[in-house]
């Protein structure tokens, strides 16, 4: 058993002078104090990557740079879905009672410390390095090929997938900390210049500046409860030429996997928090995730079903497409809004019940998969 107990998160955007561990820091103390604690109560340290500040010992310089002697330290890189994998190692840490209080955390400034070139250069790894990478393809580049291949199968259209922008900056719009606070429309979305076509400027997440934090531990600190119920993973490849079909891909694995290790039906969530680098990954996870049937997720979008005060709220602080994407932080922040909402502290964001929560993460070109059930006990 485990409880996030604690959370932080900087405004995504731009932090001139802030290096990556200055952002996992501004980050990690607030969690730390969200959650009632000192830096001395914390025995054990998950960090991501940084692409901006690679180390081989990141936990570590983080912990030196910190202040903190943790007696467990280790740094994790799935992509996208390291910070739920850091999420669902520190709930196994705790539970076996390897560690009390682990501070789980990822920043980079990635906006202002790294030139374009090196972003996309960085970025450009996952592909393989003899089949993908010497064609020139970038992440944006993969993300269009399966959302080509997406809307051959499903009869998905460029108008579809421009729905979920105009859904995640919505939200965006009543969160301060967002990187973008300008509404959008579908007409704008299909009028953003092309970068992996059919997915257009505003089809993609922005490069942003920020940290993100939480703490994990075996019992509550506070009056605050919220428990991490279930949690499972699938890895079904890494490289797009090796990658099964569109209806076998890790999403369907995993979040089958939480709903065994948790009890918990899809119709028990309340809330939903799904990666979302690029419109057409949000809508393959939610029809991956059960959240709608296959090719239906934009119809749900128009309906109002994901809005904040819809059936069921996602991403109400606007996703990475809107709050921004620091990379490991990205995501993370998913995590930050959805206890947030749990435990009723998200301002004019705040949904009717958000009792229940689903949370999934995605790395590299929905090759790693996290799903995670959080609920609130009273």
């Amino acid at each position: 058993m485990s409880f996030v107990t604690g959370v932080g998160l900087t405004s995504y955007g731009k932090h001139e002078g802030l290096s990556s561990l200055d952002l996992m820091s501004k980050a990690a103390e607030l969690a730390i104090s969200d959650a009632g604690l000192k830096r001395a109560d914390i025995d054990g340290i998950l960090c991501g990557y940084s692409t901006v500040s690679p180390h081989i010992m990141l936990a570590t310089v983080f912990a030196e740079h910190f202040g903190i002697r943790p007696s467990y330290a280790h740094a994790v890189q799935v992509g996208g879905a390291t910070g739920l994998a850091m999420t669902m190692l520190a709930h196994h840490l705790v539970d076996a009672g390897v560690a009390k209080h682990v501070l789980v955390v990822g920043g980079e400034n990635r906006l202002t410390g790294q030139s374009r070139d090196a972003s996309i250069q960085a970025l450009a790894q996952v592909g393989h390095p003899d089949y993908e990478v010497t064609l020139g393809p970038t992440i944006p580049a993969y993300y269009g090929l399966v959302a080509t291949r997406y809307m051959h199968e499903y009869g998905l259209t460029q108008e579809d997938l421009a729905e979920f922008a105009v859904l995640m900056r919505k939200h965006a719009l009543m969160h301060p900390g967002a990187q973008f606070h300008e509404p959008i429309t579908v007409a704008d979305v299909m009028a953003s210049k092309p970068v992996a076509m059919p997915l257009k400027l505003l089809d993609c997440c922005p490069v942003s500046d920020g940290g993100a934090a939480c703490v994990i531990s075996r019992e509550p600190t506070g009056e605050r409860r919220v428990r991490v119920r279930g949690c499972a993973q699938a890895h079904t490849h890494q490289h797009i030429t090796a990658a099964p079909a569109l209806s076998e891909l890790g999403a369907e694995i995993s979040i089958a996997k939480a709903k065994a290790a948790s009890g918990i039906a899809i119709s028990d969530v309340r809330y939903a928090a799904v990666y979302d680098s690029f419109t057409i990954t949000l809508a393959i996870l939610l029809e991956d995730l059960g959240l709608a049937k296959r090719g239906e997720a934009a119809a749900r979008v128009r309906a109002g079903y994901f809005n904040q005060d819809g059936e069921l709220p996602l991403n109400t602080h606007g996703g990475l497409l809107s709050y921004g994407h620091c990379g490991v932080g990205g995501a993370m922040a998913h995590l930050v809004e959805t206890h947030l909402q749990m435990t009723s502290r998200a301002d004019n964001r705040q949904v009717r019940d958000a009792s229940v929560a689903l949370l999934h993460g995605d790395g590299g070109v929905l090759s790693s998969h996290v799903s995670m059930f959080l609920e609130r006990v009273r």
